[in-house]
């Protein structure tokens, strides 16, 4: 993908898109930042709550040890620069559900530092986009106003909830840019462990600030649109939210610095609120908590734990399977694709156990609405059938047929194959005997081949597959074929 091909073209000429992300991942912690309380999803309302998530007075924060070392975990996955000395901050702002009236996050110094992200896109590119930064900070709660006529309920089973808030920097040039971005910080959490990634549920999502701009010139004005938790809506907001900007500016018009909500319904951003600046929230240190200070032996210690990461995973995958840089991507995304993976290719056909993977499974559990943990073909399974395929007891057109089967019934390859006589049939004799019967049934259309209508070869071949039903070995039909014919 070349530069121009990102602008995009406006009724005056062409713009550029500048796109930074702030994702909002929930740290996978049995407990939150400051309290004990539980930090799991599904618990009925206000069954996670202790006395210091609900601010009562005298009560005071401790930090979480382990959403800590999360975060150190998760700098060192993005190649950042860890902060051995970062402090909290209290960031004055009115939440509804957020009882102390503050939130405590991390400004001036954040645990995470500068690091990079490579982003793989889909013309088999890639871009490094930059982080700025990482910072720990807890969760608000939620506010319900359909529950009751005139009142509203709050939910403080999130309040104190540990986030990463991961900060880009405006490096991305298009939606499809911030949707790979997103897809890959996900599996880079997933891999580390430290985020589940399950955005249904909130434990990621993203803030879009977008701008456009002519090419070459200053940045333009931003907006910010919030709480994005899927990646086709990040996608969708960021282009509405383009084409909007564009027609405002080329109207005449100005941008407004502006949080704005992304509406799914007409898929479309609106205005929610003017954006605060970093002065209207008066952050302050927080006087509860002491600056947070690290050992480096500590991080140097978490390094050495860190598991092989997806760019790590994908170029042994190139290097070691053969694979092409796409089907390597694929594969990398989650661990449990890739284990999933090298267990079917586990000596056999590493590229044929990647088309079997990636396109027949795949296609298969797409349609049944199915996860890959809820695979009906375990991975000994389909592993069995590329090796079936590969050492010619079937041929890839039956290998569909048994395949199919096995995703409705659960049963072995060999077992479908032996009760249903799907063998291959790869004796000479044999062939050769489907072949004359095919031939003398056909004589007009031999003369007309001989004649020099070559493609009729193909009707012939099809012809003897037919009467195999589809059980001859395709290449020994070729090859025999081509003799009696040219013979």
């Amino acid at each position: 993908m070349t530069e121009n091909s990102k602008l995009v073209k406006g009724r005056s000429g062409l713009w550029e898109v500048v796109i930074g992300l702030e994702v909002h991942a929930q740290v996978s912690s049995n407990s939150k930042l400051f309290s004990g309380s539980s930090a799991s999803f599904g618990a009925g309302p206000n069954e996670h709550v202790s006395l210091v998530d609900a601010a009562m007075p005298g009560m005071l924060p401790v930090i979480n040890r382990f959403c800590v070392e999360q975060a150190v975990r998760t700098g060192l996955g993005i190649n950042a620069e860890v902060n051995l000395v970062s402090v909290f901050d209290r960031k004055n702002y009115f939440y509804a559900d957020l009882p102390q009236g503050y939130q405590i996050s991390q400004y001036k110094q954040p645990i995470i530092g500068e690091g990079s992200i490579t982003i793989d896109l889909k013309d088999g590119t890639t871009r490094t986009i930059g982080i700025e930064r990482l910072h720990l900070e807890q969760d608000a709660g939620k506010s319900l106003h359909d529950q009751h006529p005139s009142k509203s309920y709050i939910d403080l089973n999130r309040s104190g909830v540990a986030l990463m808030e991961i900060v880009s920097r405006p490096d991305m040039r298009s939606a499809e840019e911030a949707a790979a971005y997103v897809s890959k910080l996900r599996s880079i959490l997933r891999f580390l462990g430290t985020c589940d990634g399950n955005m249904e549920e909130g434990s990621l999502r993203a803030d879009c600030n977008v701008s456009v701009r002519r090419p070459g010139e200053p940045f333009g004005t931003r907006t910010e649109t919030k709480n994005l938790n899927s990646i086709r809506f990040i996608a969708q907001a960021i282009n509405s939210e383009v084409a909007r900007q564009i027609e405002i500016l080329e109207d005449g018009g100005a941008i407004d610095q502006e949080t704005r909500l992304f509406d799914t319904s007409t898929g479309m951003t609106r205005a929610m609120r003017s954006k605060e600046d970093a002065h209207d929230y008066r952050y302050f240190p927080d006087p509860d908590l002491l600056p947070l200070v690290l050992d480096e032996a500590w991080v140097a210690e978490i390094r050495s734990s860190l598991p092989e990461l997806p760019d790590a995973l994908k170029a042994r995958l190139i290097s070691q399977y053969g694979l092409t840089p796409y089907d390597a991507t694929v594969i990398s995304e989650d661990r449990e694709t890739a284990a999933f993976y090298e267990a079917v290719a586990k000596g056999r056909d590493a590229k044929l156990a990647a088309n079997w993977m990636t396109v027949e499974l795949f296609g298969a559990l797409n349609k049944l609405g199915k996860t890959l943990e809820e695979s009906p073909v375990s991975p000994d399974q389909l592993g069995i059938l590329v090796g079936l395929i590969s050492d010619g007891t079937i041929s890839g057109r039956i290998a569909k047929d048994v395949f199919a089967d096995m995703v409705e019934t659960g049963a072995d390859p060999e077992k479908i194959i032996g009760e249903k006589g799907l063998r291959q049939v790869s004796d000479t004799g044999a062939i050769e005997a489907m072949i004359d019967t095919v031939l003398a049934e056909n004589m007009d259309k031999v003369e007309e081949y001989r004649g020099g209508k070559d493609k009729l070869f193909g009707f012939f071949v099809g012809q003897v597959m037919k009467a195999s039903k589809g059980q001859a070995n395709p290449g020994m039909v070729n090859q025999l074929l081509k003799t009696k014919l040219d013979g």
